[in-house]
């Protein structure tokens, strides 16, 4: 159980941080595009933060649960 239950964190956080990073290339990419976004710095500055504390999460359980040895 203990292994699924990880492995199920990794990808669920693993699926946020690669949905950030698609989120991030659609505004480097196409800035004049996203009408909603008045200030396009900030709202890479947003997605950047969601993928590191998604990020971060995975680094965490892989040092404390999956190699605690480190």
């Amino acid at each position: 159980m203990r292994g699924i239950l990880i492995d199920a964190f990794l990808s669920h956080a693993q699926g946020h941080v690669d949905k950030h990073v698609a989120n991030v290339e659609v505004l480097l990419q196409h800035p004049v595009g996203i009408g909603e976004h008045q200030d396009i710095m900030e709202a890479i500055e947003c997605e950047m933060e969601e993928i590191a504390k998604y990020h971060d999460m995975i680094e965490m359980l892989r040092k404390y649960f999956i190699d605690p040895s480190n």
